[in-house]
């Protein structure tokens, strides 16, 4: 059975970092990607950042270039998003998900999220 359990979450002031992780059970780490998605309130899910699974690529949203850093520890089959000099605009919840495809230009989500994690910045 597939499970993704986020932690991390939390409230922080505007140039704060945190550290969000993604643990994964019910699968390998060559098996899926794993992307990083948040939903602030009032808005669509937008997708934040991505680890591919074939080949360590990893891929951003231009809103967050710079400033996270996705990363993978296999032994722990737990992905990463380290957030730095973040933004009050970051705030949303974050959720990780499995995906078939994580590419430059194209990710494709399966049936398997986690429950989601609070994220908000203070200004």
């Amino acid at each position: 059975q597939v499970q993704l359990v986020e932690s991390g979450g939390g409230l922080v002031q505007s140039g704060g970092s945190l550290r969000l992780s993604c643990e994964a059970s019910g699968f390998t780490p060559d098996r899926y990607s794993i992307g990083w998605f948040r939903q602030a309130p009032g808005k669509e899910r937008e997708g934040v950042s991505c680890f591919s699974h074939s080949d360590g690529s990893t891929y951003y949203a231009d809103s967050v270039k710079g400033r996270f850093t996705i990363s993978r520890e296999d032994d722990k089959n737990t992905v990463h998003l380290q957030m730095n000099d973040l933004k009050p605009e970051d705030t949303a919840v974050y959720y990780c998900a499995a995906l078939g495809l994580c590419s430059r230009s194209r990710w494709e989500t399966l049936d398997y999220w986690g429950q989601g994690t609070q994220v908000t910045v203070s200004s």
